[in-house]
């Protein structure tokens, strides 16, 4: 019998957000690239919120931007109401959000990639890996076909042997009722690695029609739309949005879900995977909250073309009756009807502690992983993993240098070094508490951080690049001018200082120094500036940024000094914890298992203390 037989340099395994972004960073990098796909609708599929971005999470939209991913553009085609999170705090854990017509957002997405250059897309199930003299060779799929390849990317999400539960009905299928891809765990298995079984959850879908919403607190967007991308004009964006709404459960809720906790598939033990801690259903949060007298329910359109609306807060697997009580205690819902139930899906994925720093197998050479499949929650989670690791299969197959970013230079260096030092019994996400540098991993400087990573693996154009330097260029310049520009005590300047709220001068000052006060910002002493330069918006922010929080960025920058210190003192491949004297046994016995690539990648692993990094580093220094 005859088989289909084809040649490519790198393969992906799945379309979601991280496949997505791993089959465009090889593609563009010039590798024929194959990505397969359970089905083409699945693709950039949005199976639970209708969002991209929000705390953290908006971080690491805005570095997939900066190193030349798509999300970022993405949503700006695509968002139907924007919003800056924690705009009253710091600019460090301000975080942007837009709510997404899903599916015009996958539509958009995979007309990117239909127009790629090098990348072929293919409706398929694969089954296998092909493994020769160690290294990845390729796949075969459920029909029987061999694609030959120099790397693969595994970017299956939820999908793998995915079971989708609430009460007592169980389905073998994927998110949203598509096909599960039953097939390559085996194969995985056969190859030496180590699968597990995690869980996530998502609420109902509603008709707007049965919704009261003059119950609810309308949600409305921001009045002046920033755009995700860095390449995105800000004025092309602005449009009418569509509102969201918050309402909340109570304790006629509770009742309901504490009486038929016992039909829960999650407490009745029919769900064996762990769900994520920081994302529960609603019946983890009764549980585990009991002294909540409620809990916020955000209703959140799904797009513009439906009357779908998603109540965020409320993801379940209780059974359908209860859905429907549950859902009927809650202010403006009380006669809603739902158009899809609330359900928990299981999945098999991986620790990703079986992988490099460069999101490839320690065991299977050209085998590179992405996304939920790591054990990570999360679109953004998945895009930032998928770019990487679409970038260094790319690496791979050139002879290149990888792509791997410290914990002091990005959201996407936290994320992966906590996923493959840390090993997580529970779906991970991104929060900003993660991030030790925080003030200097802003979303608003991810172009200035990380653009030349694009650029040199070009992912980031020549005139993209140069813009980046220039805009550098410019806030350089005009903090160094306002550190000069002295004003006086004259009646303009000491009038606009009362009128803002601050002290009037006694003797001259710097802008600077005026800068520094809490109540005054770059822009507003334009009226005693007349020397200012005209300049864009996203460079007078960070010149106000630069100068409010010097002292507290020259005080992360001093640690990120150190920290670099133990991050590049780098430990051999082929080192023999065995026969270091002094370290404890638990502390031998993870350094064998992690394998970490540097004495800072040590100090990070659970059980290796302070004490056997100094041994470590006596054994090396002898060396």
């Amino acid at each position: 019998m005859a088989y289909v037989e084809e040649n490519y340099d790198v393969v992906i395994i799945g379309l979601g957000h991280a496949g997505c972004e791993a089959a465009l960073a090889a593609a563009r990098m010039g590798l024929d690239t194959i990505a397969f796909t359970i089905s083409n609708d699945s693709i950039a599929m949005m199976p639970c919120n209708p969002n991209i971005g929000g705390s953290s999470k908006g971080h690491l939209v805005r570095e997939v931007d900066a190193l030349g991913g798509e999300m970022g553009k993405n949503i700006d085609k695509t968002f139907i109401q924007s919003k800056m999170l924690n705009s009253s705090k710091g600019p460090a854990v301000h975080s942007l959000r837009a709510q997404a017509d899903k599916q015009d957002y996958s539509r958009s997405m995979r007309q990117v990639l239909e127009n790629t250059e090098h990348l072929t897309l293919r409706q398929q199930e694969v089954s296998d890996l092909l493994v020769e003299d160690g290294k990845i060779a390729g796949v075969k799929t459920v029909s029987g076909a061999t694609y030959h390849a120099k790397a693969v990317v595994i970017c299956t999400g939820t999908y793998l042997k995915a079971r989708c539960i609430y009460g007592e009905v169980s389905n073998y299928t994927g998110p949203n009722g598509l096909m599960a891809a039953n097939h390559l765990t085996q194969s995985l298995i056969d190859h030496g690695i180590e699968i597990r079984r995690f869980k996530t959850g998502t609420p109902a879908r509603v008709d707007k029609r049965s919704i009261d919403f003059s119950k609810m607190e309308e949600q409305f967007g921001d009045e002046r739309i920033v755009p995700f991308s860095f390449s995105t004009d800000p004025d092309a964006i602005q449009k009418e949005q569509v509102s969201c709404w918050l309402t909340y459960t109570n304790e006629e809720t509770h009742k309901i879900i504490r009486d038929n906790i016992d039909r829960s598939p999650l407490f009745s033990g029919q769900i064996h995977g762990v769900g994520p801690r920081y994302c529960p259903s609603i019946e983890d949060k009764v549980v585990r909250f009991a002294d909540k007298e409620r809990h916020q329910v955000f209703v959140e359109p799904e797009g513009l073309y439906t009357n779908e609306m998603y109540l965020g807060g409320m993801s379940s697997s209780l059974p359908e009756d209860v859905q429907y009580a549950m859902y009927h205690t809650v202010p403006g819902l009380e006669h809603v009807k739902i158009v899809r139930n609330a359900y928990a899906i299981e999945y098999d994925c991986i620790s990703a502690i079986q992988l490099k720093s460069s999101l490839e197998f320690k065991k299977i050479p050209g085998l590179f992983a992405g996304g939920q499949f790591n054990g990570s929650s999360g679109y953004e989670e998945a895009a930032a993993q998928g770019i990487v690791a679409g970038i260094n299969a790319a690496c791979y197959c050139k002879g290149m240098d990888p792509l791997v970013m410290d914990r002091s230079e990005s959201y996407i260096g936290v994320l992966i070094d906590d996923l493959v030092t840390k090993e997580s019994t529970e779906p991970y996400r991104m929060m900003t508490s993660r991030a030790e540098y925080r003030l200097l991993l802003r979303q608003d400087n991810a172009d200035l951080r990380l653009s030349h990573y694009g650029h040199h693996y070009g992912l980031v154009s020549d005139e993209q690049y140069a813009r980046v330097v220039e805009k550098e260029r410019l806030v350089k310049e005009e903090v160094e001018r306002l550190e000069t520009v002295t004003v006086g005590t004259s009646k303009k300047v000491n009038d606009l200082l009362e009128s803002l709220g601050t002290t009037p001068l006694n003797s001259g000052a710097t802008l600077a120094e005026l800068i520094r006060r809490p109540e005054i910002t770059y822009d507003m002493l334009a009226p005693i500036d007349p020397h200012r330069p005209d300049l864009r918006m996203d460079v007078a922010e960070q010149v106000n940024i630069f100068i409010k929080y010097e002292g507290y960025i020259d005080r992360q920058l001093k640690q990120v000094e150190h920290f670099k210190k133990l991050e590049n003192r780098r430990i051999p491949d082929h080192i023999n914890y065995q026969e270091i004297q002094g370290l404890r046994k638990e502390a031998r016995d993870k350094l064998i298992k992690f394998a970490p690539a540097s004495i800072g990648q040590a100090s990070r692993i659970s059980g290796v203390s302070p004490a056997d990094i100094s041994v470590l580093l006596v054994y090396l220094e002898s060396k």
